[in-house]
């Protein structure tokens, strides 16, 4: 049989869960705006009903309501697509910003450019080949060199510098999530003791899902839910968060880097004997790619002062200068004692330096049946093979950085005013004396000081690919034809250069198009998965997400619930008490 007061409870309990619905709606409207809050509802349940006996047989009586849990609205699927992709768009967006600073370094709408320094030099060279014996015009090919060796350089410190600021953001980074990781173990212990008597944590895993959101802003993540409602944080295979214990991300040790004049780092994973960790996704994934490509435009610019040293050198050896002495065989870049050579099995300089200088020794340019090449004023074409004087040295290989800092003009150009005098801008060649036997009493004979055809040549070569190369022995030729006949000219390549087949304007130009090229494709992946994260942040938002029009259609529902139950609770009183107070008082 029910209690007389069974009525009360009924009341009071819808007064108490409107109640407490309505404190729900007061949480979601005041946390509206908070990051990462998702909206909260409580789930209502009617109590077991009462068995009464009637006349006509058993009834199940309600008993009213009350709150069965109180959750909050969260579509873990969104979550997981959101954590995906967050990593992918931030990774696009870090790289966006580091083609950024490369281009600004690279800038070629100003006059301070490799590129403005290169057609200054190439223009220089140009002069010098009609107007060879002014002094001014050699003088200027000179500092025109040194201004293209300068902005090489400048332009690898540059990008050094930013490899550098690099890896200073990757160590902020990495101690940015070993932060977040520390506070992921933190809140799945308070959300395991929380749940543990069955209710949910809803504002502590709110906390948690925003930190993950956090987290894969860095990094790639995989969450798993354990049972116990902790979060497994898997990346790379590596468990970055398992529960209650977590790794440690750490920084190596410095790796100095010879070729780039930087040390390395590597980024590690401290409770696994260091191993290295290297992310899918994310910023700290974008930096490491950032680095590795900032790497490669240094191996560009080394590689252009490579072909300096070596090829652009090979020609100038080929010429002779105004001094008294005619002296040819000598570097136009890097030091006057030392013999650059490019080694193209190994991608380096090899520079050997003799304690006597450079001398050249001359040879017969002969074709492809050996004969000597003539040309119309009975000149024979030489060719000037470079040797050392005195004590060669064990030969320095030189790469990345140390090639671009060898790069300077010779001192044998700046050493005294005079120097300019050894811009080997003539040719030269063998001519018989009169009556002479060939192969005897040969004589060295150079065109007058207004000759400018090595000089030619070297400016030929800024525009030259190694496919109008023709080999004779050791020594190379630009391949002019003339009907069905090929003669060789003055330019000589040294064999595999190391610009490759390109020239070297076309060398320069391809590297920055391809950097024009990544950093617009990079621009396009940044907006086409912005479009995809706004998609799937609206996706959330529809399911997580505070509507204030529902929230205040549910406020005046819950209101009107909880005046209902009230004024229903009122009118049981007042039954009651006549019923306690009234009923049974007649007679007395």
């Amino acid at each position: 049989m029910r209690s007389t007061f069974a009525g009360l409870n009924t009341m009071f309990l819808g007064v108490n869960s409107n109640q407490l619905s309505l404190h729900t709606v007061g949480h979601n409207i005041t946390n509206a705006n908070t990051e990462g809050y998702s909206r909260q509802s409580v789930n209502l349940a009617a109590i077991r009903a009462q068995m009464e006996t009637s006349l006509y047989g058993d009834l199940q009586v309600g008993r009213g309501v009350d709150a069965q849990s109180l959750t909050r609205a969260r579509d873990i699927y969104a979550d997981k697509q959101y954590w995906a992709g967050n990593s992918t768009y931030e990774y696009y967006q870090a790289r966006q910003k580091q083609y950024d600073k490369v281009e600004a370094i690279f800038n070629d709408t100003t006059e301070e450019t490799i590129e403005h320094s290169l057609e200054a030099f190439f223009k220089a060279w140009q002069t010098v080949s009609t107007s060879s014996s002014d002094t001014s015009a050699r003088i200027a090919v000179i500092e025109q060199g040194q201004v293209l060796a300068d902005k090489l350089d400048t332009t690898a410190t540059d990008l050094r510098n930013q490899i550098t600021d690099n890896y200073e953001d990757i160590k902020l980074n990495v101690g940015k999530v070993n932060q977040m990781l520390e506070q992921m173990v933190d809140l799945n212990k308070g959300i395991a003791n929380a749940e543990a008597t069955g209710a949910m944590a809803n504002d502590l895993r709110d906390q948690r899902d925003l930190l993950v959101d956090n987290i894969s802003k860095y990094l790639n993540v995989t969450v798993y839910e354990r049972d116990n409602g902790m979060y497994t944080l898997v990346s790379n295979g590596a468990s970055l968060v398992n529960g209650i214990d977590k790794l440690t991300l750490d920084i190596s040790e410095p790796t100095a880097n010879a070729t780039y004049g930087i040390n390395d780092y590597s980024i590690v994973i401290k409770e696994a004997n260091n191993i290295e960790y290297v992310p899918v996704d994310g910023i700290l994934r974008a930096e490491i790619d950032a680095i590795a490509e900032q790497k490669g435009y240094i191996d560009h610019m080394a590689n252009m002062a490579a072909f300096l040293l070596s090829s652009f050198n090979a020609q100038h050896q080929q010429g002779i200068g105004i001094d008294t002495d005619s002296t040819f065989g000598q570097n136009f870049f890097g030091d006057k004692d030392t013999l650059y050579q490019w080694n193209s099995d190994k991608g380096y300089i090899e520079a050997t330096k003799y304690s006597g200088g450079l001398q050249g020794e001359t040879g017969f340019r002969v074709d492809s049946s050996g004969t000597r090449l003539q040309d119309d004023n009975g000149y024979y074409y030489v060719d000037v093979k470079v040797t050392g004087q005195g004590t060669a040295s064990t030969p320095e290989n030189l790469t990345g950085v140390q090639i671009i800092s060898a790069l300077k003009i010779s001192n044998l150009l700046t050493e005294s005013d005079e120097g300019q005098k050894y811009v080997a801008a003539r040719t030269f060649g063998y001519r018989l004396p009169a009556g002479g036997t060939e192969g005897v009493n040969e004589v060295v004979e150079a065109n007058g000081t207004g000759d400018g055809s090595n000089a030619v040549w070297l400016a030929t070569l800024f525009n030259t690919e190694q496919k109008d190369v023709y080999m004779t022995g050791s020594v190379s030729y630009i391949a002019l034809t003339s009907g069905t006949s090929t003669i060789n000219t003055g330019l000589v390549a040294n064999g595999t250069r190391a610009i490759g087949t390109l020239s070297m304007n076309a060398y320069y130009n391809k590297a920055m198009t391809v950097l024009g090229s990544d950093s617009e494709a990079m621009d396009s992946s940044v907006e086409a998965q912005k479009e995809i994260m706004t998609q799937i942040t609206e996706w959330r938002a529809s399911t997580s997400g505070v509507n204030w029009n529902e929230e205040l259609t549910n406020m005046i529902m819950f209101q009107q619930g909880y005046n209902a139950c009230s004024r229903c609770l009122t009118t049981m009183d007042e039954m009651l008490d006549r019923l306690i107070n009234n009923t049974g008082v007649v007679g007395r």
